[in-house]
């Protein structure tokens, strides 16, 4: 019986000198974790299609659809024509619909800045923002894909799966939702509507 209570005596010792060690080796992590919660996309600087720099702080107080684009890709056609349904209908009322155009999946973003912009402003009629050709996966993804994707991660992983991965960001520039590829911009209304009547 004194050979048990001694054990539990040393387990129990063994357990405070873990938890002592630990939150005193780890609280930088615990302040990081804080740090990047407390963050918005409001505290990220990205370059738009003709290369200046616009602070995303600039859209402070507005719902926005943060999406990762390419002009020859099989979702192209359905996802420009519903973006600017949604652009159309909401962007009066504190809608905003930042795209990011993206040749990581199979180069079906090839152009450079210039000849994105044309295709897109002409051939799909987008009057929503674009911005600089970026990368969102791997070492070089750009500073905001990274944090979006630390923000809400995907089903299988973080990393982008495809083009037109969608983030619906709130008024206060926090992550709310992830939608697949595959998720029709139309099929993301409610949501939209919900946030901007928050």
């Amino acid at each position: 019986m004194n050979l048990l209570t001694f054990w539990n005596c040393i387990s129990i010792l063994c357990l405070l000198l873990a938890f002592f060690f630990y939150s005193h080796t780890y609280p930088s992590t615990l302040s990081l974790m804080a740090e990047q919660s407390s963050k918005s996309i409001y505290d990220f600087t990205v370059k738009d299609i003709r290369g200046n720099d616009v602070s995303l702080n600039d859209y402070s107080g507005k719902v926005i659809l943060i999406v990762n684009v390419a002009s020859q890709c099989g979702l192209t056609q359905t996802n420009y024509k519903e973006l600017n349904v949604l652009y159309d209908k909401y962007k009066n009322q504190g809608f905003e619909i930042l795209a990011f155009p993206c040749n990581q999946f199979a180069g079906q973003e090839p152009g450079n800045n210039e000849e994105i912009q044309e295709v897109v402003c002409t051939r799909f009629k987008a009057e929503f923002p674009i911005f600089d050709k970026v990368e969102v996966n791997g070492k070089n993804a750009a500073p905001l894909y990274k944090f979006l994707k630390e923000q809400k991660g995907g089903i299988f992983g973080d990393g982008i799966k495809w083009n037109f991965t969608k983030f619906l960001v709130n008024k206060e520039g926090k992550v709310v939702e992830r939608y697949a590829p595959t998720t029709s911009p139309l099929k993301i209304e409610k949501d939209i509507e919900k946030l901007l009547q928050s």
